[in-house]
């Protein structure tokens, strides 16, 4: 089985965001992009099924983003069997219908078994890629998944609904799967083991095919900061002041009887 898992950049969330100077994307000069954490889940599955079924292998497939030799590098040393980057302009970031036309192009020449990647990413406005994937390339697709396991020739898939309800989904032949979550938290890699895997190469370039979707047809006039609002009360004073201070603002907010 060949399993091919797409990889996206993503913001890092702990950054502080700042709007650009026409206040319609972030301003990305100075940020910091992280591999999406739904993509590492999908990327766990498919190690999972690989170290279960022997004979398959991995494929990891990503933009030319901010930083994503990182994330490619770090797939192999995680167990992939191979990185290919797709060169071209993709530093401001494109729609995910445009990223699910260059893949389609790119996975159609691979001979994938299966394709596995995140549900979703943070910054999703425009339709989630996996199901515009298997869109295009005319394949079953299964999302939210949370467990991906070989089954007779194919590939158990598990969802769950309310309620903690399980459902089982039986798929034969090529289909896109949308994780959710791995069976088991994403493995951890040592830096020392990226970097021997930088050492040894491996990472595949090649310029990325002409998106043949122009985009969903969204667009973002504008985007606006939250509005702050002061809300804390920094309380000073001796112990007695303090004390005296925080009765008043708990008997003013009707949460005790005098």
């Amino acid at each position: 089985m060949h399993i091919v898992v797409p990889m996206k950049q993503t913001v890092d969330l702990v950054e502080e965001l700042e709007l650009n100077d026409d206040g319609t994307d972030v301003e990305r000069e100075y940020l910091k992009f992280i591999s999406n954490e739904w993509d590492e889940q999908a990327l766990e599955e498919a190690l999972l099924i690989k170290e279960a079924s022997p004979g398959t292998t991995v494929t990891v497939v990503g933009l030319d983003e901010v930083d994503v030799d990182q994330t490619l590098f770090a797939a192999l040393a995680k167990g992939a069997d191979r990185a290919i980057k797709l060169g071209g302009d993709f530093e401001e970031g494109i729609s995910s219908h445009q990223r699910a036309s260059i893949l389609a192009q790119v996975i159609e020449g691979l001979s994938a078994d299966l394709i596995l990647i995140g549900v979703q990413s943070p910054e999703d406005l425009d339709g989630q890629t996996g199901v515009l994937l298997a869109g295009t390339l005319d394949l079953p697709h299964v999302s939210v998944a949370i467990g991906v396991e070989p089954h007779e020739g194919g590939v158990k898939v598990s969802q769950e609904f309310g309620a903690g309800v399980v459902h089982e989904i039986a798929v034969d032949g090529p289909a896109v799967i949308g994780v959710q979550a791995a069976r088991q938290a994403p493995r951890y890699v040592a830096i020392s083991r990226i970097r021997q895997a930088m050492q040894a190469g491996g990472l595949e370039e090649q310029e990325a095919p002409e998106a043949a979707a122009a985009g969903s047809g969204l667009t973002i006039r504008r985007l606006f900061a939250p509005e702050a609002a002061s809300q804390a009360e920094m309380l000073g004073g001796d112990a007695d002041d303090v004390a005296a201070r925080l009765a008043q603002i708990i008997a003013d907010r009707g949460l005790v009887k005098a």
